[in-house]
């Protein structure tokens, strides 16, 4: 899994890569990139699956800013990245979110 960060000189803004690789999306049919950027909606940013089978979507978000997000891969599961920045205990106790800090 990776994350890719590209921070624009023209503008504000921070160009942000998710990826999912094959291995990690398990065949699955869609995912999405989820948290708080989108208020936790699966249906804001779905990703683009590649012919490889893994799946990728880029973003633009506010640099100088720390964001929760998580992968959800066909509604039923949820994926954590590898690539994250760093991980908080979800409000519900029940696992980790993935930090992304710009």
């Amino acid at each position: 899994m990776s994350i890719e960060k590209k921070y624009l000189k023209t503008r504000p803004v921070c160009k942000v890569t998710f990826r999912l690789p094959e291995e990690h999306a398990d065949g699955a049919g869609e995912v999405a990139v989820v948290g708080d950027f989108n208020a936790w909606d699966p249906l804001a940013n779905p990703m683009r699956k590649l012919k490889k089978g893994g799946f990728s979507l880029t973003v633009d978000l506010e640099p100088g800013r720390e964001y929760e997000f998580r992968y959800l891969v066909d509604r039923l599961a949820w994926e954590n990245d590898g690539g994250a920045d760093g991980y908080r205990q979800t409000p519900y106790g029940d696992g980790e979110n993935c930090l992304l800090v710009l």
